[in-house]
């Protein structure tokens, strides 16, 4: 064999991109407690079904005083992409390099990302964007001739996407700008704790550009993007826990949207978990309660994933599967203001439900809501057109919906949550502990009446007995009474009502009236 042969060329070329023949950048990598691109893509695919493209990408720079430096080492142009799979089904992924230029992408970069995004709008296959890099690479990007393309088509194939295949982007490293775009378009979107960041600049443009100092952290850390802005769905504590919850996330969607959510062995909640459920909600309205542990008693044995448990912590979006299939649960939580709907309980449950309904998952909800948040901190927030964002999605939804009216059901948040006959739902029941009024009784009484309560001789007294009145009109029975409701269910038979009006429910509606192109989003 000559050093003038073909075969021996091309092998000892890919040879020297992996990451055996990288040792000082896997070394520096490691360093700094992240695994490297090839590795990530290695532990979240099933083993030995990943095919690369683009390995021997080089970059393209497009003015004379950035060519020297784009033609230094730049392996794969520092973004590795290709097609795999996970649990045996078929995705497209891509993961930038944050060795190789700072993980920045390029133009070779960019054509590589195309190419595995539009294979996968084609084919109907997940896509998978593992961020570790700074987004556009900036010397590639001070050249109009080029950047005229804008992102090469990009935020128009992921628009595509939406609905049609689940779209991950994991936020693993620094992750500011290109990567949060993206990040925004995308269904799931995971960060490592310590590593990751996000936001639509970093410190240093922010600087640049405000003369305001601000770390990465303060910026776009993962507990201020999962916590306080919500654009993070979930804070995992290293590299292999992040790709972990990818897995774990696509296990309850199908492959696209046109095909079969995928399915388990069921397993009931204990039965101890499923007569607990009596002795859960407590006598007075104004102690709260563990959510969880009736969802636990409901829905099957450890199977709940829940999604931004840090945000919107009012109430609970979390997948879980109902006789070994997937399903959405939505839930007030009453230990985080009383369960009251705000701005971001309703963005939260609203993309949750859409994520639902894009991908065929029955959404099951639970409702414990005293209303909508008042004040003027709410109103400025926009609660006003936020709120209508949930009952939106739940209304426009196609797939089965069964409400369950824990406790209260009180004004427009009773709405909001599908009950009664707000949605056409497949089901809508009550517990024996619910309330349903237009508004918490006491608050109706002080407004109301007022006038009676203070000129009555004993103001306290004739306010209590208004109070008793009317409460004895809120019941579960009375609720029942003119058909508003399906009817009135113990808490141990919660389960097999819902599965089975989900089971009489396989076929999903289409909406062809009225003929309108489509509805418009209140916000």
């Amino acid at each position: 064999m000559t050093d003038d042969d073909p075969f021996e060329a091309v092998a000892d070329a890919k040879d020297a991109l992996s990451d055996d023949a990288r040792d000082d950048a896997v070394e520096y990598q490691h360093g700094l407690g992240k695994l490297t691109a090839r590795e990530r893509i290695d532990y979240l695919l099933d083993e030995a079904s990943f095919d690369e493209i683009g390995r021997l990408a080089a970059p393209m720079p497009t003015t004379p005083e950035t060519t020297d430096w784009e033609r230094e080492d730049a392996p794969a142009d520092g973004v590795v992409t290709g097609f795999g799979r996970i649990d045996d089904r078929p995705v497209a992924i891509f993961a930038t390099d944050f060795t190789v230029k700072g993980g920045s992408i390029g133009h070779a970069g960019g054509r590589k990302i195309a190419r595995v995004t539009e294979r996968a709008l084609e084919r109907g296959t997940p896509l998978i964007m593992l961020h570790d890099g700074g987004g556009h690479r900036i010397q590639e990007g001070l050249d109009a001739a080029p950047f005229a393309r804008g992102d090469n088509g990009f935020s128009n194939l992921q628009t595509a996407l939406s609905g049609w295949v689940p779209v991950v982007s994991a936020m693993m490293g620094p992750a500011f700008a290109a990567p949060t775009n993206f990040a925004a378009l995308s269904d799931f979107v995971p960060i490592v704790e310590g590593t990751g960041t996000m936001g639509v600049a970093g410190p240093s443009l922010v600087e640049s550009a405000l003369g305001v100092e601000g770390t990465k952290e303060e910026l776009g850390s993962a507990r201020f993007q999962t916590t306080e802005t919500g654009m993070a769905d979930l804070a995992c504590e290293d590299d292999e826990s992040c790709l972990d919850a990818i897995r774990t996330y696509l296990s309850y969607l199908p492959r696209n949207a046109e095909c079969e959510p995928p399915t388990v062995e069921p397993t009931p909640p204990t039965e101890s978990a499923r007569e607990g459920l009596r002795e859960i909600i407590p006598s007075s309205p104004r102690k709260g309660y563990d959510i969880d542990a009736i969802i636990q008693g409901i829905v099957d044995r450890d199977s709940t994933f829940e999604l931004k448990p840090t945000y919107g912590r009012n109430i609970v979006t979390a997948f879980a599967r109902l006789e070994g299939e997937p399903i959405g649960v939505i839930a007030n939580n009453p230990r985080f203001k009383a369960g009251t709907i705000d701005t971001a309980a309703s963005e939260k449950a609203a993309h949750f439900a859409a994520v639902c309904d894009a991908f065929g998952l029955p959404i099951v909800t639970l409702t414990d809501v005293p209303g909508i948040l008042p004040g003027p901190d709410s109103e400025r927030e926009g609660i006003a057109r936020h709120s209508a964002k949930l009952p939106f999605e739940l209304a426009r939804a196609t797939v089965p919906i069964a409400n369950v009216v824990l406790r209260r059901g009180y004004g427009f948040g009773y709405v909001a949550m599908g009950g009664g006959r707000s949605l056409d739902s497949e089901l809508t029941v009550l517990w024996p502990t619910a309330e349903l009024a237009a508004m918490g009784i006491e608050g109706a009484v002080d407004i109301a009446y007022r006038h009676e309560i203070e000129s009555a001789d004993d103001p306290e007294s004739r306010r209590r007995e208004l109070i008793d009145k009317f409460e004895d009109r809120t019941d579960a029975v009375r609720a029942a009474a003119r058909v508003g409701v399906d009817g009135v269910v113990q808490p141990e038979e919660t389960r097999d009502r819902i599965r089975r009006a989900f089971d009489r429910a396989d076929d999903g509606r289409d909406r062809d009236w009225p003929p309108k192109k489509r509805s418009i989003n209140p916000i």
